[in-house]
């Protein structure tokens, strides 16, 4: 399972290639409908676009991670195991029994 921070960096670099070719492919395909934009302006409508493609795949990303640990724990339950055991963060003493 890969971890929220593994990813957004997986995401960060995706969105950084597609952010280079898709304004080398904004400044072909614009003129083409007639669309004349500075360098400046394609950067920006680039940047634009780069900051809502990194939000959805993000919220994609994640969305796809908790279904399938969800299908996982389903599954786990439906095969009679018992739910896999997560490790404790307390510290120590606080596992110690009461007399």
């Amino acid at each position: 399972m890969q971890s929220r921070t593994m990813s957004l960096i997986e995401s960060v670099a995706n969105i950084v290639v597609g952010f280079a070719v898709a304004v080398l492919a904004q400044m072909i395909v614009f003129p083409l409908f007639g669309i004349e934009a500075s360098l400046a302006q394609n950067l920006g409508v680039g940047i634009a676009f780069t900051v809502v493609s990194l939000a959805r795949s993000y919220a994609l990303r994640r969305l796809f991670n908790g279904l399938s640990r969800e299908r996982a724990g389903r599954d786990t339950l439906a095969h009679g195991e018992a739910p896999a055991h997560r490790p404790s963060t307390r510290p120590l003493h606080l596992h110690r029994s009461r007399r």
